[in-house]
């Protein structure tokens, strides 16, 4: 993430914001850069023929307009029409959205248009006891041990400065193994560094790890090997990359027993970018 400049209502300044939690970071990078780089029919050329409805993971939400846009857009459903499309979305997906910050959470809830299968949740995915026992308790909802899909967007370089290779190693290794196909978007390493510089010029520490990270340079090709090579994941496919510079990696489980899946489509004509 990127951290945005204040609005009317007093906030964080920017930089102050260690885990990526800034308040108004859909106004700098919009969710239709990322969707639109999405085929549509992704979710019906990965799950043909699935049981329903498909669970789906976002951890690092913030307060929830990328996770909307996303839902939107695998579900086909158009932002003019209302409730009228919750039930049957309902049917073929829900999802599941974590955030560390309780009033970007928060917000989200109050503002979701889809609450009965959008669910937004406080939760530190780094403290495993938290962590397990909560998305364990989802899962059993739906008679479930996994989710059917992941997404991680731009949330990478805020768990690997807060916590290290090994805390970025055990994330990665904990989504491969929770779920069956995981959407990837990882800063790239002018991003590591520009958030340093940010906490530098607000006079605070830098972060702990950043001057002993041993995974650096190329974000995307470093953390592509962790999952092929570590986790037991194969890359499917990159959709291309934003406008911002930024990558969308599609990664499957390899453990799983899955059928084959018919290619993924192109992106036809995708939409401009606002």
């Amino acid at each position: 993430m990127a951290a945005p400049t204040g609005e009317a209502s007093p906030g964080p300044a920017p930089g102050a914001a260690p885990f990526g939690n800034f308040p108004n970071y859909s106004r700098f990078h919009p969710p239709e850069g990322r969707v639109r780089l999405l085929p549509r029919g992704l979710l019906r050329s990965l799950f043909p023929a699935p049981a329903r409805p498909l669970l789906g993971l976002d951890v690092g939400c913030n307060s929830g307009e990328l996770s909307v846009a996303l839902y939107r857009h695998l579900l086909g459903l158009q932002e003019s029409k209302g409730s009228l499309d919750e039930s049957a979305a309902g049917k073929d997906l829900n999802l599941l959205c974590c955030d560390i910050d309780p009033v970007l959470i928060e917000r989200a809830q109050q503002c979701s248009p889809f609450p009965a299968s959008i669910s937004f949740a406080e939760l530190d995915i780094m403290d495993s006891s938290a962590r397990d026992s909560f998305l364990s308790s989802y899962l059993r909802r739906f008679g479930r041990s996994t989710f059917d899909i992941g997404f991680c967007m731009s949330v990478t370089m805020w768990i690997h400065l807060n916590h290290g290779d090994r805390g970025l190693v055990e994330f990665l290794s904990f989504l491969a193994s929770v779920c069956t196909y995981l959407l990837m978007e990882p800063q790239p390493w002018k991003c590591y560094r520009a958030a340093a510089r940010r906490l530098r010029r607000l006079g605070r520490s830098d972060f702990e790890h950043f001057r002993g990270l041993a995974i650096n340079g190329d974000m995307v090709e470093r953390i592509t090997q962790i999952l092929t090579k570590d986790c037991a994941m194969e890359l499917v496919c990159c959709f291309g990359s934003t406008s911002w510079d930024r990558s969308l990696l599609l990664f499957k489980s390899s453990a799983s027993n899955l059928e084959s899946r018919t290619p993924v489509p192109k992106n036809e004509a995708p939409e401009q970018e606002q």
